[in-house]
């Protein structure tokens, strides 16, 4: 059993839930992380903010003073009125000296994170995240998802705390941030074929 801290590094598409998981995994008492004031916070409060703009900052970093640290990057991120790539080769290189890294990817439905990106952002951005993947694959990641937690709630959450080994406080998730996204289709080609097979069934 290693004697250094755990620390969970979760990343993602601009808009992919990153805020969402972000107040899951910050809010356990017992983690160091990203605890917002307010419902939605920028990027720039994180508590690493710095660290992910120069990675050096990390040797200055107290570890020792924690068991679980808490971080979260989306990609790309706004800093200064621009679009900025993760430095995270050079982040989680220098965090492994130090602590036990663990990499969580979050995901949402493509369809919607698109939506999403191009009414904040103008633009579809989730294409950057991905060409990110070789990076993080070093790490042997764990990919989340927004769409298991809107179903499942916090069953989903106990799953990944078990498969994460990271602590994450009971949440309440009657926010469904996807539901604005969602328009009732009447019909659909598929529809007779499937009431025929139920029928006969």
């Amino acid at each position: 059993m290693s004697n250094k801290p755990r620390l969970l590094v979760l990343t993602g598409p601009q808009g992919s839930g990153n805020h969402l998981f972000s107040k899951i995994f910050a809010q356990h008492p017992s983690v160091y992380g990203w605890r917002m004031q307010t419902y939605w916070e920028g990027h720039h409060y994180e508590p690493f903010a710095k660290e992910w703009q120069m990675p050096s900052c990390l040797y200055e970093f107290e570890w020792q003073k924690h068991e679980y640290i808490f971080t979260s990057i989306s990609c790309p991120y706004a800093r200064n009125q621009e679009y900025h790539i993760p430095k995270y080769e050079e982040f989680l290189k220098i965090s492994s000296y130090y602590a036990d890294v663990k990499v969580a990817i979050i995901g949402r439905d493509k369809n919607i994170l698109e939506l999403q990106e191009k009414r904040v952002r103008q633009q579809r951005t989730y294409d950057q995240f991905i060409e990110q993947l070789d990076i993080l694959e070093k790490y042997n990641p764990t990919y989340l998802s927004h769409e298991l937690y809107n179903l499942y709630g916090n069953r989903y959450l106990q799953s990944i705390s078990k498969l994460l080994d990271f602590p994450i406080a009971v949440q309440d998730p009657s926010q469904d941030a996807n539901r604005k996204y969602v328009v009732q289709v009447d019909t659909q080609d598929l529809d007779l074929e499937v009431n025929k097979a139920v029928q006969e069934s």
